[in-house]
Formats: structure tokens, C-alpha cells, sequence
């Protein structure tokens, strides 16, 4: 039986370009629990056109050993690399992102508008994926924070960027800091009185419009249901925004990815 040849790129928890002839379904489910090497927690991927070639990434090389197993079952994995993978990857090469959570059910998004732009001066908590993995505050919008972060000037950022946005309603939890001092944070890893000085700082400095809450992104520790907006893909020339769908089509089209998000 003639298995199809798949091209993924590994976003989170590592770094890959690899080979696949598994759908994406049962590439979520592979990587979770049914490769040899163990990991424990969700996986972040984005299926490539098969077709994309880019000479510092060996994808010829690749296929020529993408075959099927002996007793004819498809081959899962084969790596193309594992370093500067992003970088070598044309936004419009890019189709549908692919979500797994720990128990390894797979939701599909596909790349759609921003729309408008949010509330000016709202702060907003950005978690940086690949290649940087770092948690910040900023009162840049979307699509203002990616082209923030990949300007050629960055010291913190890099030329192209992926990430998503954490929610958090700020005022609501300064009201809840200051009404019980012992209050858990929203964010995993990120001590509640930090959370408080830095959003405070980000307000009363105009001129600065980040800062940074952890040089480690605590994503594997986030529910995909706190998570708001969706994923960007952004560069300087180029974005590819997949945005989230909400709660309740999830839960109609994906219940079983609904009930461990």
C-alpha cells in the first residue's frame, strides 16, 4: 500500500525539519506516545509543501530514504535538520498548523486574516516559541510585536519569529494582587509580585514597550485554552497569522482536543 510523503516542521517542544509518510493526526499521536524516544507534554508542528526546496535543507537527501518499513507499515520519522530551520522556511511554503495536547489529540488551523488591531497601550503577555523561547510584556499589538522582535537592530529577537499570545487580563489581576498578596499567578513559572513590578514599569515607562518576565517560556505549562488570538509566523517583509478558533466550534468539530486543551 503506497504511503504519502509528508514535510514537517517541529515548532515547539524542539527544533526539526523532518520527514513523514503518517498524516498529521497520527503524527501528533507518534511523537506523544509512539516513538521510542520518551516525551511527555504538547507538540507544536506545521506541514510544509512537499514540493518546497531550499539548498542549506538536505529534502532531496531525505526522501531517497522515506520509505516504508519491511513489513510495510510507513515510516514515521526521518529527519532533514534539526538547526536553523525556521530561517530557511518561505512563509508561503508554510499550510495548515497542527496543535497536540499531552494526550495526543491533534487540532488543524488553518492561516487566516488579523483583523483589526487591538486596544492601543493594552499590555499583553507574548510567548516567543522558535527560535527564541522567552515570556515577555508589551503594549505592541500582534502584528506591532513581530515586526518589534525581528528588526534587524533586535538584540533580543531574531529575523523571523514564531508566537502566540498568553491571556491575561491585567487589571483585573492587579485588583486580585492587591485584595490577597497571596494569590497564584496565571502564569506558570512567573512569581505574581513579578508579574505585578513588571506590568507597573511597562505602564509608567512610555518609551519602553517590553519587558521581559523569563529568559525560559513556560509554554508547556499553558493550557492551549489560554491561549489568545492564535499563532504568527512574522518576519520583517512577511507574516502568516493561524488564528484560534473559539471554545465552542472546537468543542462541536474537536471534542476530544476540546476536552484536554
Amino acid at each position: 500500500m503506497p504511503h504519502n510523503n509528508h514535510l514537517y516542521a517541529i515548532l515547539f517542544p524542539s527544533t526539526a525539519l523532518v520527514g513523514s509518510q503518517l498524516d498529521p493526526e497520527e503524527f501528533g499521536k507518534h511523537f506523544i506516545s509512539g516513538s521510542s524516544k520518551y516525551y511527555s507534554g504538547k507538540l507544536i508542528f506545521v506541514e510544509v509543501d512537499p514540493a518546497y526546496r531550499n539548498p542549506f535543507l538536505k529534502i532531496e537527501e531525505m526522501l531517497k530514504t522515506l520509505t516504508p518499513h519491511e513489513d510495510g507499515r510507513p515510516r514515521a520519522t526521518k529527519y532533514v535538520s534539526t538547526y536553523r530551520v525556521l530561517e530557511h522556511l518561505d512563509y508561503d511554503a508554510l499550510l495548515d498548523l497542527y496543535i497536540t495536547t499531552p494526550e495526543g489529540y491533534t487540532l488543524g488551523l488553518k492561516t487566516g486574516s488579523q483583523g483589526q488591531e487591538r486596544q492601543k497601550g493594552l499590555i499583553r503577555v507574548y510567548a516567543e516559541i522558535n527560535p527564541v523561547s522567552m515570556m515577555l510584556l508589551s503594549d505592541l499589538s500582534f502584528s506591532e510585536f513581530g515586526r518589534f522582535i525581528t528588526a534587524p537592530d533586535s538584540r533580543v529577537g531574531a529575523p523571523v519569529m514564531f508566537f502566540t499570545q498568553v491571556e491575561l487580563e491585567t487589571d483585573e489581576f492587579l485588583k486580585e494582587f492587591e485584595a490577597n498578596p497571596l494569590l497564584s499567578s496565571p502564569i506558570p513559572d512567573i512569581h505574581p509580585s513579578v508579574l505585578r513590578k513588571s506590568i507597573l514599569e511597562l505602564r509608567e515607562l512610555k518609551d519602553k514597550h517590553t519587558k521581559g518576565l523569563s529568559p525560559a517560556s513556560p509554554l508547556g505549562k499553558i493550557g492551549f485554552k489560554n491561549l489568545r488570538h492564535g499563532f504568527l509566523f512574522a518576519s520583517q517583509d512577511k507574516s502568516r497569522f493561524y488564528p484560534m478558533p473559539d471554545l465552542k466550534t472546537i468543542e462541536a468539530t474537536n471534542f476530544r482536543f476540546w476536552k484536554y486543551m
